[in-house]
């Protein structure tokens, strides 16, 4: 123990610390991987300079969170080699192959084809470059198929046996990949990618706005990150009230924190809006609720009855404190994306999309919120799985290698410094270059050589006028 913090404390915080670093890129990079294939099949059938100027101005924004997310990714693995050694062990002959089809399928494709995005253009076909795009795409969508088949199967475990060594081994390949959960997951997931995604392309859009520079690739990018908060938006509701009900149903405590019910409702049970979770006397203090609307939600019923954490042991209760106000700032923001969506359909029918201050200030203010409710999500899956890594089947302290508190610690420390230098450099670059207008290539070395065919530069057609006027 070190000053009050056990190894399995330090080593759940250094999970948790790389863990959220790793997955803002990713979230990010999966949805613009599908905009910039989006805006490349654009350009090929319009030829419309406008799209070619996007894409070229979004393309190395992703090459940079691309790599800063192939390398916060690695750090994590060999976590679970000195952490989380007995986790591996017993875990390994599921969870090992499942992390191995993605290197051999969803990474191989990525970084197969990514050179062909970034720099083939003047160098392959048209069909081709719009083949590697593609790819690239949907290679980072396999990628989180096979990292959401993981944690789906460590919040639902299925189709495995256990051998007379602790280990879990497979039985079923097909239950073990589509475990219960794993549908609701990955589509959640997705929907939170592409809404992240919008929200930097929105706030990007609007941050130049703000600053006077409303050329039309701007009001391009800007309009496009609107119909996608409209429309997938909505569709991530449905998809998140599917999912809380699929987790209602095999893992009903981690629900019960969400919810703050302490206390079982045999008649109808609230849905408390807000409040603060008092764990010593287990209740919610100054709790603001709607009756019975939670037993609406979860069955459909306003007199349904529900069970509260009353039924739990106290050593199977996930941290309620966390779970309750995590799940909170998701549910806010998802909200506050479809009224920023609808402001913008009521901006576009007014003809005040473009002009409207603030929207544009909201616009830009909401533009990191996607990657709030990313992280406000994961933990309240993460420590709502608490008290187990495997989901009823083997608990946290069970899993923790033999390391010492100090050893934990000191490398806990240098994460930190050298997360916190690296990628906070890394991450001030990609605001710096989101911070110049689509039309000033130039300034973040985006601008190529002439296409071949086409006599046109990347930047406008080759003239004597810059391209800013051009576009």
């Amino acid at each position: 123990m070190l000053d009050g913090f056990t190894a399995e404390t330090l080593a759940r915080f250094q999970f948790a610390f790389t863990v959220s670093f790793h997955i803002i890129f990713p979230s990010f990079s999966i949805g613009l991987a599908s905009y910039l294939a989006v805006l490349n099949a654009l350009w090929l059938k319009t030829r419309d300079q406008t799209y070619l100027t996007l894409f070229n101005y979004w393309k190395k924004i992703f090459a940079v969170a691309f790599g800063m997310g192939v390398v916060s990714g690695i750090v994590m693995s060999y976590q679970f080699g000195t952490n989380w050694s007995v986790f591996s062990d017993r875990t390994g002959p599921i969870l090992g192959p499942l992390m191995a089809y993605e290197i051999l399928s969803a990474f191989f494709l990525e970084a197969g084809f990514l050179g062909i995005m970034l720099f083939g253009r003047n160098r392959v076909g048209d069909k081709l470059h719009m083949f590697a795009t593609g790819m690239v795409a949907f290679g980072t969508l396999m990628s989180a198929t096979w990292i959401l088949s993981v944690n789906s199967w460590m919040q639902t475990p299925a189709g495995y046996s256990i051998n007379e060594v602790g280990q879990f081994v497979p039985e079923d390949w097909w239950e073990i990949v589509f475990n219960p959960s794993f549908p609701y997951r990955l589509t959640h997931m997705v929907l939170a990618a592409y809404l992240t995604t919008a929200l930097v392309v929105v706030g990007a859009g609007a941050y130049h706005f703000l600053k006077g520079d409303a050329d039309k690739p701007s009001r391009k990018m800007f309009s496009m990150g609107m119909w996608m908060l409209v429309i997938v938006t909505p569709l991530q509701i449905f998809a998140g009230d599917l999912h809380g009900l699929n987790t209602y149903e095999h893992q009903p405590q981690k629900v019960m924190a969400m919810e703050g019910h302490y206390d079982s409702y045999p008649e109808g049970a609230p849905l408390i809006l807000f409040g603060i979770p008092n764990e010593e006397e287990k209740r919610i203090d100054y709790a603001i609720e709607i009756p019975k609307l939670s037993s609406l939600i979860l069955k459909h019923d306003l007199n349904a009855p529900l069970d509260g954490l009353d039924t739990i042991a106290d050593e199977d209760e996930p941290p309620v404190t966390i779970v309750f106000f995590s799940f909170r700032i998701m549910i806010g923001i998802g909200f506050a994306m479809l009224g920023l969506g609808l402001w913008s359909l009521w901006s576009r029918w007014s003809g005040t999309l473009y002009t409207s201050k603030w929207l544009h200030r909201a616009s830009f203010a909401m533009g990191p919120m996607g990657f709030v409710a990313v992280l406000a999500g994961w933990v309240t899956t993460e420590v709502g799985r608490q008290p187990f890594t495997v989901y009823g089947l083997m608990r946290t302290s069970e899993s923790l290698a033999p390391v010492a508190a100090p050893a934990v610690a000191a490398s806990l420390i240098a994460f930190i410094v050298v997360y916190f230098f690296v990628f906070g450099a890394g991450t001030f670059y990609l605001l710096r270059m989101m911070g110049v207008p689509p039309t000033d290539q130039k300034k973040i070395g985006l601008r190529e050589g002439p296409m071949r065919g086409t006599g046109l530069h990347p930047a406008g057609p080759r003239t004597s006028q810059p391209a800013e006027q051009v576009t």
